[in-house]
């Protein structure tokens, strides 16, 4: 019976990929510090020495795949500033961001155009700009990008397995197998100069073989490609490599061992890219707001925070656990946890386990929590925008 009991306490061979390396995140000493300038409303504070070590530990990890990093995450310019000193590119949605890179003196043909839906006037913008690069999913955006740049050099994004994911990010974009001939038919067509893939595996991925099975589909895309004359030199295996918060998560060794073996039998004429946006700023940084009131409804404990959906907590109510921290030691009770505005769906979460003595004007610190905080905050209702502050 004991050595039964030892060998179903042994961890399984999915469970050893998880949380095998130390993850950093900010000192909380200086959110002390911070506090001690005075608090006027909800702030992001940010350490750069952390994204200096999670770029370099990227490219440790991965030597031959050269990030671009998600400017969506955290387009604050300090953040990009610091990346751009580590060697990192950038990849873009919208033509903001590409001004935004711009006047940092970020060259445009290294600037990758990733999102697969452009309007005609940004794809036009982008181009005069000196925009190279650009995305597709579809043979309708093929022919918008060709009409527009006919030299542009394009990459087709394809769907791929997220299992595994926090949030699945297929089904609005990726084109499946049975569409790809005929992109790569109208590429011909066309002449234009279809140069490679890209995949996305899903936000806070945590089954690293995703990455192995889309690199595998993208080969046989390259194949295609090949036998139909064009000349793929591009492959962009995208973002989705996970942070810690509450869920074990694999690390960016563990991820790289599996991109590593995958990509070492590709041409060496192959560029290889990848899009992490979360994985490079989130743990560089705690989120800090305040307690604005609590109240008991029907035998419930509600919390009321200057920060909700609309302030920079958008996620918690996508389903992204975030551990959250109070300087409180009461006994802990179950709190539904809304933001301030006066809209019904500012609600973040039920039955969140923290202390029963949290009071009006306790803080309230959220660690890792670099990455879709300030970019998603909004005015909405009239109350500020979070700061975000720089160690």
């Amino acid at each position: 019976m004991q050595a039964r009991n030892a060998a179903l306490r042994r961890p399984s061979e999915a469970d050893a990929v998880f949380d095998t390396h130390p993850e950093v995140s900010l000192d909380f000493r200086h959110v002390r510090e911070a506090l001690q300038d005075g608090y006027q409303k909800p702030f992001l504070l940010v350490d750069s020495s952390i994204i200096r070590n999670k770029a370099r530990r990227f490219k440790a990890a991965m030597p031959r795949v050269q990030p671009h990093y998600a400017v969506k995450a955290n387009p604050d310019p300090r953040v990009l500033r610091t990346l751009i000193e580590e060697g990192v590119g950038f990849e873009i949605a919208s033509i903001s961001e590409l001004d935004l890179l711009l006047g940092l003196g970020v060259p445009a043909a290294e600037i990758f155009y990733s999102n697969p839906m452009k309007s005609r006037a940004y794809l036009e913008y982008a181009a005069s700009r000196g925009v190279e690069w650009y995305v597709l999913d579809s043979v309708e955006e093929l022919r918008k990008i060709a009409s527009v740049k006919p030299d542009a050099k394009m990459y087709v994004r394809i769907d791929t397995p997220n299992i595994g994911s926090d949030w699945p990010l297929a089904g609005k974009f990726g084109t499946h197998a049975a569409e790809i001939r005929g992109i790569i038919d109208e590429a011909v067509t066309l002449g234009a100069d279809l140069a490679g893939v890209t995949f996305h595996v899903g936000s806070q991925c945590r089954n690293p073989q995703n990455w192995r099975v889309g690199i595998e589909r993208a080969g046989k895309v390259f194949d295609d490609m090949r036998r139909a004359g064009l000349a793929p030199r591009l492959l962009n295996i995208g973002g989705g490599y996970p942070v810690r918060h509450l869920k074990p998560i694999p690390s960016i060794e563990i991820i790289a061992d599996v991109v590593n073996e995958a990509i070492a039998e590709l041409p060496h004429d192959i560029r290889v890219m990848a899009e992490p946006g979360r994985y490079l700023v989130s743990d560089a940084a705690y989120f800090v707001c305040r307690v604005v009131g609590t109240a008991t409804r029907n035998g419930k404990r509600w919390m009321y925070w200057d920060a909700g959906m609309f302030g920079g907590m958008i996620e918690i109510t996508e389903g992204l656990r975030y551990e959250i921290l109070s300087d409180r030691r009461g006994p802990s009770i179950p709190w539904s946890i809304a933001g301030p505005t006066c809209d019904s769906v500012d609600i973040l979460v039920h039955e969140e386990m923290l202390p029963e003595d949290i009071q009006e004007g306790d803080y309230i610190y959220v660690p890792n929590a670099g990455a879709y905080t300030t970019a998603y905050a909004s005015n909405f209702n009239g109350f500020p925008l979070p700061d975000v502050k720089m160690v």
